[in-house]
């Protein structure tokens, strides 16, 4: 871990808002997050904030899929049954319709990705069971 992956708040992105606390899906969230939608609806992008520890429930996107483009600090990503992976700024995550995942900031490091929905017709969100502290606690 080098100091340019770990994030204060004033750390975050300048380039993209940080958004308003993200109350309408606080339930599928460990920790607080903020929620800043970038362009029109039509586009389906926002950018997403994750304060040190805050991780959103395993989840599946059905039918669309997602696409995350990382753009400060560091998070996390993990696929069910596979190793999480550690992310930073540029990196860039293809999420596959039907995978249940969560993805979230690190522990010591406030995170942000923008969040681009995948369009397909009848795509939706599933929210499943939140990620444990036992689970989240063994990453580095």
């Amino acid at each position: 871990m080098t100091n340019d992956t770990v994030a204060t708040e004033e750390g975050l992105s300048k380039l993209f808002p940080k958004g308003d606390p993200n109350d309408a899906y606080a339930q599928f969230f460990i920790g607080q997050s903020y929620l800043a939608p970038l362009g029109d609806s039509q586009l389906g992008a926002s950018n997403v904030t994750f304060e040190p520890g805050c991780r959103n429930n395993w989840h599946i996107h059905h039918k669309g899929g997602q696409v995350l483009i990382c753009v400060a600090g560091r998070g996390w990503y993990q696929e069910w049954g596979k190793d999480p992976q550690e992310l930073h700024p540029g990196d860039v995550v293809s999420i596959q319709p039907e995978v249940k995942h969560w993805h979230g900031a690190a522990a010591d490091s406030w995170f942000q990705h923008i969040a681009l929905a995948v369009p397909a017709e009848g795509a939706s969100a599933e929210w499943l069971e939140p990620v444990d502290d036992e689970t989240y606690s063994k990453l580095a």
